[in-house]
């Protein structure tokens, strides 16, 4: 008998081949049959007019601290994802040094804009070794299954100490030691590798990351640990950074060709469109394509559209929070913090201030803070109003006649005030979007053109990170109402879309078991009805530890998740189902 029959629904089944009607049959886990099926099954689901697609697999997520306290990954479990990824961007909690967990969380609350309170009260830190990591995050139930990528930052900090915090350069000693703590970790099953080199990854003192400056000995060094192995990937985020000259990309990208030849595995990159440098990324494209063509595995993450932040009263920033005559309500509930904005005497003094370097409670203001006040009149032209109202889907190609730019301009005010306004309204909830990549024309135009790129993998959704400001584990379910079904022009095939979510990431990993409806397949599948799928409102719970906030976006439309043939979610609400586990690359 089988376990489930999924009658009816439209097949888009992963491989890039056009959608076919058919059932779709699971037992134990796997899909066992495909066609139309007469067996008989303990669960018969009707899916006429719904598509049924692979899970997605979400390679770049920062789920290292979360995992320790949600079995259910939020929210990525409410956008199709079934398999996702962590360890990204050189950081995360393992390895550690038994008592120095304030590091780490110093890093990450920095780097990936997560609450360090919530991370204190919330991760269990039962774990010093990666391979003790990875064993105590499988002990825990998951609704999701995830890997483990190690970090270069963690691994740094534990064995050169306060030398790593000093950018000093790593002894042959040290760079050994690192090899076998990698090495440990990627025979132990971890998923590969990840290093950091952007200039604006800091930590919550405003510190370097650790291994932003490694050098080429120390990154061929490390990674050395791949020899002999036929598993694990690598992951980079640099700024390239091609406007302080073309040695300086050129030096940034040998050290990329550097990792690549020193592993033989799989690397991929960011890729994004940056402000200034607009042009950066047609160079990384270029290096890339020669690279591929000396045989070198290198690939590109790029995201589903803009990347940049939100701005709200009660997100992580926006543009008032240092202005005294703000600070003086700042501690009100949001709609009386909103009511007494309103306050004509109040908003003209400070729209008459001065921003103050410290926020309200004394601590320093988010850099983007200052970005935003120095240059607002020319940003506004890529600030957006962000739909709050329930049964909305929010407009991530908004052109820039709906900016602030020209809602001032129209109005005769400055685009402070009109900003102002908007983010006062009502009850306070309303929000900006501010796309700082990806955007510089206007438009999505850019994404289009990265995301067909044959070496391109859809990723840099950050799930898990940067709470307060984005919410951008919604991609997977961007991808198909923007890409596939919204977008007067340019859009993709549903099935070439598909492909990129599930089975291309998939392949990427050296995951020949899942992103494909297949015989033998894993049945991790969604069930998805186009006429309701959208991405929903962005809007901030505080479900965190320690009462900690962050946005949530959920997806509707998800009739159904299936994880090893398990229902993780019906139509957006949970199940007490937990088949999730720590995928072990290799051997393991």
């Amino acid at each position: 008998m089988l376990d489930t029959v999924i009658e009816g629904g439209t097949v888009i089944d992963g491989s890039g081949a056009a959608p076919f009607s058919a059932d779709v049959g699971l037992r134990d886990g796997r899909i066992v049959e495909i066609g139309r099926i007469t067996s008989a099954a303990r669960e018969r689901i009707a899916a006429q007019g719904a598509w049924v697609t692979p899970g997605f697999i979400d390679i770049h997520t920062h789920y290292d601290g979360q995992a320790s306290w949600d079995e259910t990954f939020s929210p990525s479990i409410y956008h199709g994802v079934t398999t996702l990824v962590m360890g990204n961007c050189g950081v995360g909690f393992a390895p550690l040094r038994h008592g120095e967990q304030d590091r780490l969380i110093r890093l990450m609350e920095g780097v990936e804009d997560i609450p360090g309170v919530a991370l204190a009260e919330g991760v269990r830190f039962d774990w010093q070794s990666f391979p003790q990591y990875m064993d105590a995050l499988d002990a825990r139930p998951h609704c999701l299954d995830f890997l483990a990528q190690v970090p270069h930052d963690p691994v740094r900090m534990l064995v050169m100490g306060e030398r790593a915090l000093a950018q000093q350069a790593a002894s042959q000693a040290d760079i050994a030691a690192m090899r076998e703590i990698v090495r440990e970790a990627l025979l132990a099953g971890a998923a590969g590798f990840s290093t950091g080199r952007s200039d604006n990854h800091r930590t919550s003192r405003g510190e370097e990351t650790p291994a932003s400056q490694a050098n080429a000995a120390e990154l061929a060094g490390i990674t050395r640990a791949f020899n002999g192995l036929s598993h694990g990937v690598v992951q980079v985020v640099s700024d390239f950074d091609l406007l302080r000259g073309p040695q300086y990309f050129d030096a940034e990208f040998d050290l990329v060709e550097v990792l690549a030849r020193a592993t033989g595995r799989p690397l991929s990159m960011t890729w994004l469109q940056r402000d200034p440098g607009g042009e950066q990324w047609r160079a990384v494209r270029e290096r890339v394509e020669r690279g591929v063509a000396a045989g070198l595995p290198l690939y590109l993450q790029a995201a589903a559209r803009g990347i940049g932040v939100i701005n709200g009263l009660d997100a992580s920033f926006h543009p008032f929070m240092g202005f005294p005559g703000y600070q003086e309500v700042s501690h009100l509930p949001l709609a009386q913090r909103a009511q007494a904005l309103r306050e004509p005497q109040r908003k003209a003094r400070i729209l008459a201030q001065k921003s103050l370097p410290l926020a309200g409670d004394g601590t320093p203001l988010p850099p983007l803070v200052d970005i935003l006040l120095a240059m607002l009149e020319r940003i506004s032209a890529r600030m957006f109003a962000l739909s709050s109202r329930d049964g909305e889907m929010p407009d991530y190609e908004p052109a820039v006649t709906a900016s602030f730019f020209v809602r001032a301009k129209q109005r005769g005010v400055s685009a402070l005030e009109a900003i102002f306004d908007h983010l006062t309204q009502g009850d306070g909830t309303n929000l900006i979007y501010f796309p700082i990549f990806n955007y510089n024309d206007g438009n999505l135009d850019v994404v289009r053109n990265m995301l067909e790129h044959p070496r391109a993998l859809c990723g840099l959704g950050d799930a898990g990170a940067h709470v307060g400001t984005i919410c951008d584990a919604s991609f997977s379910t961007f991808m198909l109402t923007h890409w596939v079904q919204a977008r007067a022009s340019g859009r993709f095939a549903l099935e070439d879309v598909v492909h990129m979510l599930g089975a291309r990431n998939a392949s990427y990993l050296g995951l020949s078991d899942r992103g494909r409806i297949a015989l033998g397949q894993r049945a991790d599948l969604n069930l998805i009805d186009p006429a309701r799928l959208g991405v929903g409102v962005p809007k901030l719970v505080r479900d965190l530890p320690a009462g900690g906030k962050r946005f949530l976006q959920k997806g509707v439309g998800y009739l159904g998740t299936w994880v090893a043939g398990r229902c993780v979610q019906r139509d957006g609400t949970l199940t007490h189902e937990r088949p999730g586990r720590l995928v072990r690359l290799g051997a393991c």
